[in-house]
């Protein structure tokens, strides 16, 4: 360790003084160019499995029901257009263990206009031609009053009997009520199940709940896209306050950086003493209400998360954390105050930077931009692999049969072998499914499909950091500030980034995108054997799972300084990680007092955004306030905008921020550059303003002060 107490020798030797280095180079020559060929051929053969997906998949497999012969009901261009209900011929079938199993209840569907809404038997209605014209709309086609009874349900025409229904997800489901303690079915505890038995009306209830189950998560799935088609104008408001919020806070700390740090210091602790405040009032409003005592355990898991409200233990729950999320900050606050005011000072010039570059504040609309494409491209062709198997057909029978359960062919069913030695069987859709080439890669086309997923996110990300690296390496190392400067620092970094270091982006995004493939892996394989899992491969599976995040974290804070130093040098991305590492280690203690500080206080600012559009989005959408009643839209779950919200604020917030957090990098970097290269003489002077080298050095328990020869060898600093 050396007396200014940097390190060295270990970490390699300082920087040495080089009259010819005038900041980011520009004659430089292509990095890491084997994997940038297999960057670019990784998104060639994503490019084709997206197509491979979106010429074999049909997302109307998730959206509208199906029938026993894979029809859909309600799709427009269809038979079924006018018939957007899916009727089940004995809804006491879905009792079956194999509905959980299979998905599917092992009974005759059929698309329907209408659900019934009257009891009726077959053999009654046989006798009347106005009630017979009326159960042939619940029969398949071909039915006549010619036929006899026993022929038509021999031959699985009709159902037995109709039950008075409502529409449920697009699905017929018995009217069940209840009355005096008792299950009725429409207004009656009994019915006839048409073959002359008189059955109870809670017989119906197994049956209901099980086929309930099964489709459970689409019914929640569509509640929410319902939420969001009547939102999602609302939404696109809170997220633009959110972005105008961000803006002007990145404005206002160009101007007033250390009045903001500490008014965004003093609101964040009263939008979080507020949270408490709120939360305890809620918890004392529930004081004697029935049923607010129950605990989780008791009320299990609900669809409907605003019953969650209604107890006293969630906002208990919400009370607790925030009240410790205070404490932490405050503590924080206490014990860093001294390095708080060196951080604010680092702000400020990070700010002068940022005034003579501030396209960087427009530029993570770029990455937005960039990312909303991944996204889409991605989460479209996970809907349409998903979506892309075939339907299968299986054999459903209702006495024993030795070809239960097998596959089948729902076109010559009736000719069949199996038919023959299972009269009373038929031939139902089961689910989708497939035994081709290509349905058997299938779920690897969908772990391929992640995987670029997250390469590609990594190297939008990387690319931004790169990008705002090269423009705020330029503001640095500019002698005379702004003449010394690019014309559009952003653009030519951008266009070094893309023209010299594709392939180091897609190097260093490719590392990351294996630690976090592997992450999913592991929650994948942690969430399958739940229930196998002993007291030894549990606590392996959490070391395992602590141990890559730490390495994620870890090879991100790398990554990000890899590429501050290639923005500089230019060099390839392992030569860049190593000399970015070993900077960092020589300055340590630099490390430890400012660069981290400045990024909690950054942090800090991202939490007020999200807090202040939250509570806002929270009493807007709950309809808390009486001025908002009107206008708020009428929801299923209004935490569904109210997340979308605080979530999309967080995302803008940091995107915001993050330009100043990379500036405060950046100049981090180049300032312990700068004081291994220079040592301020008239020869040798800093690049560094006279009041960077006060805060970082002085401040840092240093003994050298700024010395005077640098003005007089023409240094200007506009700043």
């Amino acid at each position: 360790m050396s007396e200014d107490g940097n390190f060295y020798g270990k970490h390699g030797e300082p920087r040495k003084y080089d009259p010819t280095f005038k900041g980011p180079l520009h004659s430089r020559g292509c990095t890491d160019i084997i994997c940038c060929i297999f960057f670019i051929l990784a998104i060639l053969a994503y490019l084709a499995v997206g197509i491979l997906a979106w010429s074999q998949g049909d997302p109307r497999k998730v959206i509208y029901p199906t029938d026993s012969r894979g029809q859909f009901c309600g799709q427009a261009g269809t038979p079924q257009k006018d018939q957007p209900l899916l009727f089940y011929f004995n809804i006491m079938n879905c009792a079956s263990p194999m509905v959980l199993l299979e998905f599917q209840c092992p009974t005759t569907q059929m698309c329907v206009e209408k659900c019934p809404d009257k009891f009726m038997t077959l053999i009654k209605a046989y006798t009347n031609n106005k009630d017979f014209d009326y159960y042939k709309k619940f029969c398949k086609e071909g039915v006549t009053s010619k036929m006899g009874v026993p022929e038509i349900l021999k031959l699985g025409l009709c159902p037995a009997m109709l039950i008075p229904s409502k529409p449920f997800t697009r699905r017929c489901f018995p009217a069940l009520g209840q009355k005096g303690g008792v299950i009725t079915v429409g207004n009656n505890s009994h019915f006839d199940d048409g073959i002359g038995n008189i059955r109870d009306a809670k017989d119906l209830v197994d049956g209901v709940k099980n086929a309930t189950v099964v489709i459970e998560a689409r019914q929640v799935v569509m509640k929410i896209f319902e939420d969001y088609t009547q939102s999602w104008y609302w939404i696109l408001i809170g997220l633009v306050i959110a972005m105008l919020t961000s803006l002007l806070f990145i404005v206002l700390l160009r101007f007033l950086a250390g009045i903001m740090v500490w008014v965004m210091i003093a609101l964040v602790i009263i939008v979080i003493g507020y949270g408490i405040f709120h939360c305890y009032m809620e918890y004392a409003s529930l004081k004697g209400t029935p049923g607010a005592d129950v605990t989780f355990q008791d009320l299990g898991f609900q669809t409907d998360f605003a019953v969650y409200l209604q107890i006293r233990q969630t906002w208990l729950a919400f009370m607790i954390i925030l009240a410790i999320v205070e404490v932490i900050i405050i503590l924080l606050l206490i014990f860093l105050r001294k390095r708080i005011l060196i951080a604010i000072a680092l702000i400020k010039e990070a700010s002068k930077a940022i005034g003579h570059v501030m396209c960087s504040l427009l530029y993570p609309l770029f990455t937005f931009f960039l990312l909303a494409m991944v996204i889409a491209y991605w989460a479209v062709t996970a809907v349409f692999l998903s979506t892309s198997n075939e339907p299968i057909y299986k054999v459903f029978n209702e006495t024993a049969c030795e070809h239960g359960r097998a596959t089948c062919d729902p076109a010559n069913y009736s000719t069949s072998v199996m038919k023959k030695e299972c009269p009373s069987s038929e031939c139902l859709f089961a689910f989708y499914g497939g035994e081709t080439v290509y349905h058997k890669y299938l779920i690897g086309l969908q772990f391929y499909n992640v995987f670029l997923f997250f390469w590609c996110a990594n190297f939008v990300t990387a690319l931004g950091q790169m990008t705002l690296a090269g423009a705020f390496a330029s503001y640095y190392w500019a002698f005379v500030k702004p003449d010394d400067m690019p014309t559009f620092p952003i653009f030519s970094a951008l266009g070094r980034s893309l023209r010299y270091h594709t392939g180091t982006l897609a190097f260093g995004s490719l590392i990351l995108s294996i630690i976090q493939i592997i992450r999913v892996l592991l929650e994948y394989l942690d969430h399958k054997l739940k229930g196998a899992h002993n007291k030894c491969t549990r606590f392996l599976m959490c070391c395992l799972k602590c141990c890559f995040w730490c390495l994620e974290k870890c090879i991100k804070f790398l990554n990000r300084n890899a590429y501050i130093m290639v923005a500089i040098y230019g060099k390839n991305f392992c030569a860049s990680a190593k000399d970015a590492f070993f900077l960092l280690m020589r300055n340590m203690i630099r490390v430890a007092v400012l660069d981290k500080v400045t990024d909690f206080l950054l942090f800090l600012g991202k939490l007020l955004i999200v807090g202040l559009v939250g509570v806002f989005a929270f009493f807007f959408f709950s309809g808390r306030v009486k001025a908002f009643e009107s206008t708020a839209p009428h929801l299923h779950y209004y935490w569904v905008p109210i997340l979308t919200v605080v979530i999309g604020s967080y995302l803008i917030a940091h995107g915001f921020f993050s330009v100043y957090a990379m500036c405060v990098d950046t100049l981090f970097l180049c300032f312990c550059e700068d004081l291994e290269r220079n040592d301020g003489s008239a020869k040798r002077p800093f690049y560094m303003s006279a009041t960077l080298h006060g805060i970082l050095w002085n401040n840092t328990g240093e003994d050298l002060t700024l010395t005077q020869p640098r003005a007089a060898a023409g240094h200007k600093d506009a700043a």
